[in-house]
């Protein structure tokens, strides 16, 4: 899919969610439907409580959400996403997959290094302790998957 020409450089698609694992896609996609409002939010959660205990869930979710609320609340500019169906993967949302990933490996400080491209350096010790765990807990919820499910499209703001 070709993007249009916009200044918005962190919506550059970067690559395709077929070509990534299933963990990422399914990351991106959470991004974006979080994002997207409300039911979004809702499908979301919906996802971790279909694969842990209601409690579980409960807990994975909010370290979910309070590492988008801090990337939201401290970052350099808006993150620029693209719609939920779009098969592309934008420059930030590549940012954000490279960040949980290299969390999750346990490369705290790498990941941190990472985490002020899409924020200030004050907090990317803890942005990347909490992809850190966002990114272990996606990476369980994909075991059962072997691919990415098609989402119904949503009313949004991202580019395409």
């Amino acid at each position: 899919m070709k993007m249009p020409r916009t200044n918005h450089q962190g919506g550059v698609a970067v690559g395709v969610l077929r070509n990534v694992d299933v963990w990422e896609a399914e990351l991106i996609i959470s991004l974006r439907l979080w994002c997207s409002g409300l039911s979004g939010r809702a499908d979301v959660y919906e996802a971790f409580s279909s694969r842990f205990s209601s409690e579980r869930a409960a807990q994975e979710f909010e370290t979910f959400e309070c590492l988008l609320n801090s990337i939201s609340i401290y970052a350099h500019r808006p993150l620029l996403l693209h719609d939920v169906e779009c098969s592309c993967i934008g420059a930030d949302e590549q940012i954000f997959v490279h960040l949980v990933a290299t969390a999750s490996s346990g490369d705290l400080r790498e990941a941190s290094l990472i985490a002020t491209l899409l924020i200030g350096a004050a907090q990317a010790e803890n942005i990347a302790l909490l992809a850190a765990q966002v990114g272990q807990t996606v990476k369980q919820m994909s075991l059962t998957r072997t691919h990415v499910h098609a989402r119904s499209p949503r009313t949004s703001a991202q580019l395409h």
